[in-house]
């Protein structure tokens, strides 16, 4: 880990941070935070039904973990790890703005590290970064935490397209970009909907 991120993992505990495993009654509360933060970093998501019934699902498996970050009993960020085959895989992470400089968010990845090596993990993977590595991406403060946690690019293939017919694949090149951006405005408006009738 850089030290940077260490002394920010230290001051989250002097600045009263505590971490604790979160429940599936938890579960509202934390799709609550990942739409804040969704609204806040400008990312689209989905509905709340499908991540209530996702994290329920693998959580009663036995195959995720929730964490919860609190300052004085109140919840300030949260993530869940899902845990499979030696390797843990931190895919949900989400915060709120009350208390955001006593660095929850690096307590939380610690924690989720300790707990998984704790486990019998070998690989905890932050699962993620920017195609370009460029400042000006949008993931590039993401792919900085994860880089001060220590974390390694590793790259796959990735997913490729096979056009089979040249014109129909033309047509959806050029359409899907426009459908997805309506559907993201959409779901960017459905999410704000979501947190204001909460």
């Amino acid at each position: 880990m850089k030290q940077k991120t260490r002394y920010n993992i230290r001051l989250a505990t002097r600045k009263g941070v505590t971490v604790r495993t979160g429940t599936v009654s938890d579960l509202k509360l934390l799709y609550q935070m990942y739409a804040e933060t969704s609204l806040r970093d400008g990312f689209t998501i989905r509905d709340e039904e499908y991540y209530l019934s996702l994290w329920r699902k693998f959580i009663e498996a036995g195959m995720a973990e929730p964490l919860l970050a609190e300052v004085e009993g109140t919840p300030v960020a949260g993530l869940i790890v899902f845990r499979f085959a030696g390797r843990a895989w931190y895919m949900f992470g989400m915060s709120r703005e009350i208390h955001r400089e006593k660095m929850p968010n690096y307590l939380l990845q610690w924690e989720a590290m300790v707990r998984a090596k704790e486990s019998g993990y070998t690989d905890y993977d932050l699962w993620g970064a920017p195609d370009e590595f460029s400042e000006d991406d949008q993931l590039w403060g993401v792919f900085r935490f994860k880089r001060g946690l220590g974390g390694e690019v590793i790259r796959y293939i990735g997913a490729w397209d096979l056009p089979l017919n040249k014109l129909l694949y033309q047509s959806y090149t050029q359409l899907m970009p426009r459908l997805l951006s309506i559907m993201r405005t959409r779901g960017r408006e459905q999410t704000a909907g979501s947190i204001q009738a909460s």
